[in-house]
């Protein structure tokens, strides 16, 4: 397992790019476990988990798992009704429960996922992404890292909050966070691409030194103009006190395994929508990384589906929230040209140790250095030029992209995108009402000719009903079902009426071609 996975020729690679990731976990795993009401080293815990045991599992090239904003809303609600404890129980059975949905290959569902669906929730990641960092970029961090509804657990929404922002200004935010962006433009630039050694420096990396370091000047200038800019302590990264000062031993919460707990129907409850959440989301980002693959990989549903299982289980074992895989996360490790899934191992390394090891150096690092980081990201979600250049070739797959932007800013990441399912099935049956057969009906010379495809259902009953009931009487008819070899129920019903009433009334000279493996005489 671990042997198919790691390839030395990579590890320059990998190494920058799980660095990369890792700047862009921490404050997502903290932020999300403050916005679930739970205890930061919570969704530390989720990350570390996602990259060092889901990574192993896991068939993906490029999926990084952690805590997802996705579940928040019903984690805060199964903590509040269950207590922490049990929740955790929840969790655990919840991972159990995936490993079972991948057993008995369940993840086939994935697969049917449209594809302008895919495109439309990448595209709203990565607005919303921008949307949600400006407020950090200004230095309002009222509203934790990694929340990404569009009602916030601060009062707000999406859109006020940044209003809001703009008349709360901290100076400090803004000139880190456009230093921070000079940054990682300057290392987009081909001339910086292909120099052989600021190449190897990650841009990350740097954004987040030098934030520190700027924020430190800023500190020492003193004066007005330190009293302005000096970024404290609720505009950087904020660990768990545990972590800082030393004191572990309440840092592990394990579930409750009372029997209590075992009878609480609830549990079981939250246990099977955290994971049919959990693996609906994960499957999402699954296909959605596969798509932003540059070698187009197919990723195997069902063993991701175990590999989350399994991750589950241990998070909840050892107190952590719930994990899926995460499209920030992963498209972060594909841009900074990651090459196999080490990189996601790398970054849960990366994560265990910066905690225990320097976790004050941590606390240095600005929000606001973190937002330019994920603004960028964001920004490589959104591929404008593709929702053109699907209008221009199919409007009703453009239109499904737009609506799917549109709901999933508004609402969350789920709802949004189940809004713009049902609109991408709403065209595609309409196409499969429109495409089961082909008629020419020739009013003047009084011949019809209908030919059936290859397969026609009940869907398509009322369009053949319609067909057959603008030939005009006395007409020439010929049915052609040669290339049919799937013909429902309800469409052999309406030929067969046809056939042995309505033809005859209208006096209609009817041939029935290659129906005999269809109708009765």
């Amino acid at each position: 397992m671990f042997k198919n996975k790691i390839n030395i020729s990579y590890l320059k690679n990998d190494l920058p790019a799980g660095l990369v990731v890792w700047l862009v976990a921490l404050p997502l795993c903290i932020g999300i476990a403050q916005g679930s009401d739970a205890d930061p080293f919570a969704g530390i815990i989720a990350g570390i988990i996602g990259g060092l045991v889901v990574t192993l599992f896991s068939g993906s090239r490029f999926g990084v798992s952690g805590p997802a904003a996705g579940l928040i809303t019903i984690v805060v609600a199964a903590i509040h009704e269950l207590g922490y404890e049990a929740f955790l129980l929840a969790v655990v059975l919840s991972g159990i429960i995936q490993f079972l949905l991948g057993l008995f290959r369940l993840g086939v569902v994935g697969y049917f996922i449209p594809t302008s669906v895919i495109n439309g929730m990448l595209a709203a990641i990565g607005i919303t992404l921008i949307l949600k960092q400006i407020p950090h970029a200004l230095g309002v961090d009222s509203d934790p890292e990694g929340e990404m509804a569009f009602e916030q657990i601060d009062g707000e929404n999406t859109f006020s909050e940044i209003f809001l922002s703009f008349d709360n200004l901290a100076l400090g935010a803004l000139l880190i966070f456009l230093v921070s962006m000079i940054i990682l433009l300057v290392w987009e630039l081909p001339a910086v691409k292909k120099n052989n050694k600021l190449k190897l420096i990650p841009a990350s990396l740097l954004v987040v030194v030098v934030g520190s370091l700027l924020n430190q000047l800023f500190g020492s200038v003193g004066g007005n103009f330190g009293e302005m800019t000096f970024l404290g302590s609720s505009h950087l990264v904020n660990l768990p006190d545990a972590l800082t000062t030393g004191d572990y031993k309440n840092l592990l919460v394990t579930p409750d395994f009372s029997m209590e707990a075992f009878s609480n129907k609830e549990i079981y409850v939250y246990a099977v929508t955290l994971a049919l959440v959990a693996s609906i989301e994960t499957l999402l980002c699954l296909e959605a990384t596969d798509k932003l693959d540059p070698d187009k990989n197919i990723s195997p549903t069902n063993k991701e589906l175990k590999a989350q299982g399994i991750g589950n289980f241990l998070s909840g074992l050892l107190g952590g929230l719930p994990i899926t895989m995460v499209i920030v996360r992963s498209s972060a490790n594909i841009n900074a040209n990651a090459k196999s899934p080490m990189s996601a191992f790398y970054h849960g390394m990366f994560l265990l140790l910066g905690v225990f090891l320097f976790p004050k150096v941590l606390e240095y690092i600005p929000l606001s250095s973190l937002a330019a980081i994920l603004i960028i990201i964001g920004f490589k979600l959104v591929k404008i030029k593709n929702v053109i250049s699907q209008f221009k070739t199919d409007w009703e797959n453009g239109l499904v992209i737009i609506v799917t932007i549109i709901a999933v800013l508004l609402t969350d990441l789920l709802s949004g995108v189940g809004i713009g399912f049902v609109l991408a099935m709403f065209f595609l049956l309409r196409k499969n009402y429109e495409l089961a057969f082909i008629s020419h009906i020739d009013s003047e010379n009084n011949k019809a000719v209908i030919s059936f495809a290859q397969i026609v259902s009940f869907l398509n009953k009322g369009a053949l009903m319609q067909t057959l009931q603008d030939i005009p009487n006395g007409s020439q008819v010929k049915i052609s079902a040669k290339k049919c070899h799937t013909m429902s129920n309800e469409i052999q019903e309406v030929i067969t009426d046809f056939r042995d009433i309505s033809s005859k009334k209208n006096n209609i000279d009817l041939e029935l071609i290659g129906f005999d493996k269809f109708l009765s005489n």
